[in-house]
């Protein structure tokens, strides 16, 4: 019965400590930031040949991509914006951290690449996802500013 308890706690801190870290990178009274555009990517009817596209309308100014990505999320992520004075395409490439608490091991992921943009002018903006064939892997993504 002790080897379950324990198991299950450390089930349960795992879950708590991804929750804490998920929850903070968009909370928190110093760094709130306005989103302007988000996507979860999981269901492949959302993809038209295998590529994910939608329109939205942004003002000028920098903002950055955000992510909320798990294991099984697509390993490359291209991202193309188009405008009438902006262009933007980024391969953003999936990396696992291990974390070892000496407790428990789990992995964090993360979208290593150009994350930040810089609109010249208000514009609308087409936006392209390519999963690159992974299109069955979860994703969110944000643009804030």
């Amino acid at each position: 019965m002790g080897k379950k308890l324990t198991v299950i706690v450390m089930i349960v801190i795992t879950i708590a400590a991804a929750a804490a870290i998920g929850s903070s990178s968009f909370s928190g009274t110093k760094n709130q930031h306005e989103e302007i555009y988000h996507v979860m990517l999981a269901d492949p009817k959302l993809y038209h040949d295998g590529v994910f596209t939608d329109t939205f309308t942004i003002k000028e100014g920098t903002y950055q991509f955000r992510f909320v990505p798990n294991g099984d999320s697509p390993k490359v992520l291209t991202i193309t914006l188009k405008g009438s004075s902006f262009s933007f395409s980024e391969d953003f490439m999936l990396e696992g951290t291990l974390q070892d608490t000496g407790i428990s091991k789990y992995y964090t992921w993360k979208y290593n690449g150009q994350d930040t943009i810089s609109v010249p002018e208000d514009q609308e903006l087409q936006i392209s996802i390519n999963p690159q064939g992974n299109i069955l892997g979860p994703v969110s993504v944000y643009l804030i500013k």
